[in-house]
């Protein structure tokens, strides 16, 4: 059965490009059409649950696309929302205000009518209708329980996600952390900006640690997602520059479009930030900054992996396990906007504790000891 598709923009010229990319993949097709998120609230008030998926520009008149978030939120109204949107430097900060308010993910809307007509930007919404409608549940086929397994999603661009499964008969207890030079590491992807939101804000000013966080975004968008979570923050959140010297109480968020890493130096433990290329299409990766651990200084490191597609991560941890006192916190399905990456993990044996998003937080400090 086709995914039923609702888009909300002002532009007639955008309604009818995205309406051709959508009903020309079988697998969906444009219900309804809005021009401004007031009509739009009327159709998901009255029709809910009729759409698989919205896709919903900002800048709109009547109503924009935040004060839609906001009227579905405050009636209780669930839709599963992809911002479609011009990428500025004022508009990062509306994106990732969209995603708080519960928007799935968000696609970059080119700036010129030739770059929208492209192949990219085509590619770019499906492969989000195919994750935000869960096609991908069905695409997916995993052959093989070695460590490291590449799947091909069904979409018109093959997309490469990394599965890492371990036999679960090859689970090896892992000790619980105690006293010693400790780090939070964590990872999330789709669904993050809103799940930080209920982890980091949670964290008492006093966890005597320092925190890395790689959420997949694209540059341009982490440095308001920093900023926006320092604001509601007992702690200071930064976007990571390239020689920070870590300090007790500071979450450093990944620069989107380049890979962190953490060396040693004279000074206490450096992050570095490289252009080296994505790995596995991800830039940051999670893989490549938990692998950075492994040769640090620290004696205990909490790992946290939240909601996102895929599996990075897991092969990272694994790597850091043999060499490190690990402790493996991940987010559970129910609150999970994808169950990927904290499913994978699980999977390969290295969890500690699977809890809800809500008690995420609770369990870091917990096992830092700290109330």
């Amino acid at each position: 059965m086709q995914k039923k598709v609702l888009i909300v923009d002002d532009s007639a010229l955008m309604r009818r490009v995205l309406s051709d990319i959508i009903n020309l993949d079988n697998r969906f097709h444009v219900s309804k059409v809005a021009t401004n998120g007031l009509e739009a609230f009327d159709l998901l008030s009255r029709e809910k649950g009729q759409y698989d998926a919205v896709l919903l520009d900002i800048n709109m008149p009547k109503m924009n696309g935040l004060e839609l978030l906001e009227q579905l939120e405050k009636y209780h109204i669930k839709a599963t929302i992809i911002i479609v949107s011009t990428v500025a430097k004022e508009g990062a900060k509306e994106t990732i205000r969209a995603l708080e308010l519960g928007a799935f993910d968000f696609v970059t809307k080119p700036e010129s009518f030739f770059d929208v007509k492209s192949d990219k930007f085509k590619n770019n919404i499906i492969d989000c209708l195919v994750v935000a409608t869960k096609l991908y549940q069905d695409d997916k086929k995993i052959v093989s329980t070695v460590d490291e397994t590449i799947y091909k999603k069904s979409n018109p661009v093959e997309v490469k996600k990394q599965i890492i499964i371990q036999d679960k008969k090859d689970y090896r207890p892992i000790k619980r952390v105690s006293n010693g030079k400790r780090l939070i590491a964590l990872a999330c992807s789709t669904g993050g900006p809103k799940a930080l939101q209920q982890v980091i804000p949670l964290l008492s000013d006093h966890i005597g640690c320092s925190m890395l966080v790689v959420q997949h975004m694209p540059e341009g968008f982490t440095a308001s997602l920093a900023n926006r979570l320092n604001e509601l923050s007992k702690l200071e959140v930064k976007e990571a520059s390239d020689g920070d010297i870590l300090r007790d109480g500071v979450a450093y968020i990944a620069k989107g479009g380049c890979q962190m890493r953490l060396t040693n130096a004279p000074g206490g433990a450096k992050l570095t930030l490289t252009t080296e290329p994505a790995r596995n299409g991800l830039k940051p990766c999670a893989d490549i900054m938990y692998e950075s651990l492994i040769h640090s200084d620290y004696d205990e490191i909490i790992c946290v992996v939240l909601t996102g597609m895929g599996g990075d991560g897991t092969l990272g941890i694994k790597q850091l396990r043999e060499k490190k006192n690990v402790y493996v916190i991940a987010q559970d399905e129910a609150t999970s906007t994808v169950y990927g990456m904290p499913k994978v993990v699980a999977e390969a044996g290295l969890v500690n504790e699977i809890v809800p998003l809500g008690q995420i937080a609770s369990a870091i400090q917990k096992n830092l000891g700290v109330h």
